[in-house]
Formats: structure tokens, sequence, C-alpha cells
């Protein structure tokens, strides 16, 4: 969440953002400044009862010395300790509604993000490879792995319902290879932390990142228990540190992880209906980021290369978009997506997306960090990207590197991990 004194002193700066986020009706602001005058004014009443209670405190303490009666100041005492008790009630409502608007307020945009309320304004920052040049046809993946006998989707609406699917054969393997190959060039090579997390967690993990309470519809979740299934590993990866003060020399501190990841995709009706583009069950390699504030961008930029990193080894060409105000997640400040060329499908596909969240989770998260001893604590800046999407990256290497007959060639760095 914002910074309740930034938001306070810059309500323009606010509407303005909404606005460019095309979430207007997503946060009433109108609603936000009231609560925010009745809670000043129920505040000045509490504090002058409160001195009120005090002075006649005192007088009774005064009168019992004196052996004087006091029936009547105890009398007013008690009325005004009903009118702070009803007011502190109020309040309480207040704070719940407040908060729950400050919840929802998305993150302040870099000035560098473009304008634009959807996909269409996204700026191309660089590319990188050819598109394969190949003298058939190519097919889609999904056409791909049936002809072979590796990808079974009737057998996976049959086990859980449509956007499922079963890997048979060399797809599991490849899978489990490029999931195997991500982590160790992310751990040996970038210099991240290998973290191996629950799929299940509670809701303070889900507000500490954002999903909640927003969000919540949008994610598979048992009541029962009060856990949800993680949408990423980025929940559970930044959570490890919530409520915890971390020391500034030990900053940055890099994570990564692999998980499988669900989710409803409720917003997404009608699109990539077909294949492994988007399922409500899908694997990923997740990166995530604890920096010092003041080098953050710089550490988006190291993330977004570590991404580009993965998809250069395997050979495949992808660009980089700058995503638009419109298109930039509530949580996130700034974002680059990585779309990976898929010639079955004759189009690019978003392969990984990388962000820096400032202090956005950090405060629902309570992550802060402190240098020398005696310095105040303050919240520390979060980033995570996909490592990437280990689904995607499978189809993006069977769609570029399949052959004319129906076979697959596999990338050179993954042979090894398969054992050919």
């Amino acid at each position: 969440m914002l910074d309740p004194r930034f938001v306070r002193e810059n309500y323009d700066y606010i509407e303005k953002m909404l606005k460019l986020r095309n979430m207007e009706a997503a946060c009433d602001i109108a609603a936000l400044k009231e609560i925010e005058e009745k809670r000043r004014e129920l505040t000045s009443s509490m504090n002058a009862l409160r001195e009120e209670r005090n002075k006649s405190s005192k007088e009774i303490g005064i009168r019992k010395q004196k052996g004087e009666p006091c029936d009547d100041i105890m009398a007013a005492v008690s009325s005004v300790n009903d009118q702070i008790t009803e007011i502190s009630d109020t309040l309480a409502s207040y704070d719940a509604e407040y908060n729950e608007i400050m919840l929802a307020i998305p993150n302040r945009l870099h000035d560098s993000v473009p304008e634009g309320l959807d996909e269409s304004a996204n700026v191309v920052v660089r590319e990188w490879g050819e598109k394969p040049d190949l003298s058939f046809t190519p097919k889609a993946h999904y056409d791909l792995g049936v002809d072979a006998g590796i990808l079974d989707f009737e057998r996976g609406v049959k086990l859980a319902g449509a956007r499922f699917y079963v890997y048979k054969g060399l797809a599991a393997r490849l899978e489990r290879a490029l999931i195997s190959f991500m982590l160790d060039t992310h751990t040996v090579e970038h210099g991240y932390t290998e973290v191996f997390a629950p799929f299940l967690v509670n809701d303070e993990s889900m507000t500490g990142t954002g999903q909640y309470p927003k969000f919540k519809d949008e994610y598979y979740r048992l009541d029962r228990d009060n856990l949800s299934l993680i949408p990423t590993a980025e929940v559970t990866l930044t959570n490890l540190y919530r409520d915890e003060i971390l020391q500034k020399e030990e900053l940055p501190r890099y994570i990564v992880g692999q998980s499988s990841c669900f989710r409803r995709e409720a917003g997404s009706a009608g699109r990539d209906t077909r294949g492994l583009i988007r399922v409500h069950q899908f694997q990923k390699v997740e990166m995530v980021k604890f920096v010092d504030p003041e080098s953050s961008f710089d550490e988006l930029e190291k993330l977004v290369a570590n991404a580009e990193a993965i998809l250069q080894k395997l050979g495949l060409h992808y660009r980089v978009l700058l995503l638009c105000s419109g298109d930039t997640s509530a949580s996130s400040c700034k974002t680059y997506d990585l779309e990976v060329w898929m010639p079955g499908l004759d189009r690019y596909v978003e392969i990984s997306s990388c962000s820096n969240f400032l202090d956005y989770q950090a405060r629902r998260a309570m992550i802060r960090c402190k240098g020398a001893k005696g310095d105040k604590p303050e919240y520390l800046h979060t980033l995570n990207g996909s490592g990437v999407a280990a689904g995607r990256a499978m189809a993006a290497v069977m769609e570029n590197y399949q052959c004319e007959d129906g076979t697959i060639t596999i990338p050179e760095v993954l042979r090894g991990y398969l054992r050919l």
C-alpha cells in the first residue's frame, strides 16, 4: 500500500494515477477524504473528552482527600467514559473502511511508464535473435504435442475440467529439464538462493503481495482452512520476510523458487482456450529481490537481464516491452514483459513479467531494513520476475525447434538434463 501521508498530501496525483491506470471505479477517493475528515473530528472530540476525564479524576482525588462528596463528578466521568467508548467503536469502523480503500489504491507509476489504457500502448524496448526460418508450415504446440503423443488435453479435462492437461513422456521430462536448467542458471550464474516453499498460503500472505482483498475472486481458496493456492511463488518468496527487519548490509537479497501456480483466469474468457498458454495450473520459476530503495531501478534492469539470459541460452527469439500505465499491475510501479515468438501460433506470447514494487508490498507485509545501530528501520523495496514460465517455455521450445516430420530437436543446454 502507499504511505498514508503521501496519499493525504497528494489526492490530485492519486486521482490522476487512477485515470492513467483505468482504475477510477476501483477506488472511492471522495469517500476516503470524507472518512479522513470524520476521523479527525472524532479523534479531536475523543482527545477533548480524555482531557475532561483527566481533570475530573484529579478533582475526585482532591475531594476524597478533603472528605468531600464526589458522586456528581464520578457520574460525569462515567458518562464521559461511555462517550469515549462510543467514539472509539465508531473510529474502529471508520478505520476498517479507511484501510479497505487504502489497500485498493494502486502503486504510484514511474515517470518512464508510457501513458495508455491497454496493451496497444506498450512500447517495444528491444528484440533479441531472429524468428526461425522454417521451410514448412509450423504446427501449434498443442497439435504438435497431441500428434506426438506427449500432450493429452482430453484426459486433463476428464481429471479436472477445462484448461487442465496431462504431460506424457518427453513433455513431462522436458518441462522438468527446463525447471532444473532455469534454477541452476539463476543460482550459479545470477547469485540467487533457491527456496522451496508451500503452495498454500494464509490470507496475510496474499494481502502482503497485493492479491487480497481486491482480487480475491480470481484465486482458488480453501475457506475451511483460510488458505489459498498460490497464483505465483512471488507470494511465498516475498512473504518469507513478512514482519521482519533485515540488515541493510545484507541487501540486496536474491531468492528464486519453482512452484505450481493456480489461477482461475476469470477475466480471460475466450482467450487461448487451447494449449498451454492460459491454463488453471502451471509451473513457473520465480525470482524475488529485497533491495535498498536507492538501487531498486538498477536492480529491475538486472532482473530483466536474468530472465533474458534464459531465453538467450535456449536460442528463442523474443522482445522486451515496457508496459503502459493501463497495462501495469496495480502493485507495480514499473513493469517489463518478455514475449517469446511462437511460430506455430504466429505471434508473440508473454513468458516473463518483471516488476519493481518500490515499498508498496513491503508496507503491506511490514518488511523493513535498517543500517547502523540506532538507525530507524525503513521499508525496503521488493521486485519480482518470472524466470521463466515453464509451460510456456516448453511450448516455445516445441514450436521453435519442431521438425517437418513432427519430431522436436532439443536445445543444446537441455540435453544434459535429459541425458541425451
